[in-house]
Formats: C-alpha cells, structure tokens, sequence
C-alpha cells in the first residue's frame, strides 16, 4: 500500500500546459516556486518574471511549459481537484455506510489541509491557500465555456458528481446534490476566507475548532434529510 501511495500521479489535462512540468526537474521548480509566490503575492500581482527569478531561470524558458500565468493557476487548481479526488476515493473505500461516507466526504472538502508526503514537491497548504483566495478566477472568465469544453474543469466535476453520489444513496429523493455539494466546497473556501479577511461576514471564532466542517456537515445532512 505504501509503494502505491509513493507512486501515484495525479493527472492535469494536456491542454493546460505546453510542456508538461512533471518530466523535468526545471518544471518542478515551476511548481514548486508558483506555488509559494502565487501564496504570498496573489495571483494579480504574480508574474511569469518574478519567478524567473525566484528559480533562477529564464523568463522564456517558462513560457515554454505555459503560455500565461492563468494557464499555470488552471494547472494548480486542477491538480488539487485531482488530489481531493485521489483522497475521497481512498478515504472512503472501505467506508460502507453512504451516511459515514458523506460525513468523510464532507471533512474532505472543507478542512484545513495538511501537506500530502505523498507528494514531494507540492506543498498542498500553500496550494490549499491559492485555492481559497484564487480559484474562482479560473471559471469566472470570458473564456470559461471554451475552457470547459476543452475538459479543463474535469477534475472539479469529477469530484462534485462523486459526493453527489454519495447523498444520493444517502437520499434518493432528493433532487439538487450538485448543487449542495459545489455550494459547499465553495462556501468552506468563501469562510476561510472570510475568517482571514472579513471577519465579520463568519462565526468562526477559533479555527482549531474547525467550525467550517462542522457548519457545513450540519447544513449538508439537515437539507438531505429535511
């Protein structure tokens, strides 16, 4: 089981990038390095030259794995929609009751996330950041029907019909599990947020309490069941 832990991939559409930064040591360091500046600086203020020089290479030799930097947030976002998945689909495996699975599920999407050793060269905290604070400018763009044609929001899909599966054998009446289940993700990313930034739009006194997953198990289980 370790060995297989050590080994898996998590795979991004091809259309994301132009070189795929997993082959070579240099995209690693795209990677790893976007993932800490876009953390520390934003997405608006991040760019393609900073980097270069925060991993001592070359402009040009970035535009070589991704045409733009939106192209590059696409890539972290789907990478993490296709980590949340691999964890979903493990932590639940051997879970049989669909109520037990849901709670999982829903302690999946909306705790704080810890770092992944699974997965070196990713530090999935930072990236957990990037995706509170960022994620939403990949799909509220001019672009996104044509992005999403092209299979680049997969991943995120993916995971939302798995959880929608889950309420539905929870409660096959029920009619809007895609729905509760992408408001929920979004929401718990949304409070995060607000804890940090605008504190007075949340309840969220002490984060260790993880009061987050706690209003969100509540609100998912109480609507199925209502």
């Amino acid at each position: 089981m370790e060995n297989y832990l050590v080994n898996v991939k998590i795979n991004v559409p091809d259309n994301i990038f132009i070189k795929n930064p997993e082959t070579s040591e240099l995209g690693k360091k795209i990677i790893v390095g976007g993932i800490e500046m876009m953390s520390n600086v934003g997405f608006e203020n991040f760019t393609f030259k900073k980097l270069s020089v925060e991993i001592g290479t070359t402009e040009a030799s970035i535009y070589r794995y991704f045409e733009s930097k939106h192209k590059l947030l696409l890539y972290f976002t789907a990478w993490y929609w296709g980590w949340m998945d691999y964890r979903l689909t493990i932590g639940t495996a051997n879970i049989d009751d669909p109520t037990k699975r849901l709670e999982k599920a829903i302690l999946l999407v909306t705790e704080k996330v810890q770092k992944d050793s699974s997965f070196s060269h990713i530090d999935e905290t930072q990236l957990h950041h990037i995706m509170i604070s960022e994620s939403t400018k990949t799909y509220l763009t001019k672009e996104v029907d044509s992005e999403n044609k092209e299979g680049v929001f997969l991943g995120y899909k993916q995971l939302v019909a798995r959880i929608s599966n889950i309420i539905t054998e929870v409660n096959p009446e029920f009619k809007y599990p895609h729905m509760l289940v992408s408001t929920c993700i979004e929401g718990a990313h949304l409070q995060r947020f607000f804890a940090d930034h605008l504190p007075r739009l949340t309840d969220i006194e002490d984060d260790n309490k993880d009061s987050v997953t706690t209003f969100f198990k509540m609100m998912v289980l109480n609507t199925i069941n209502a």
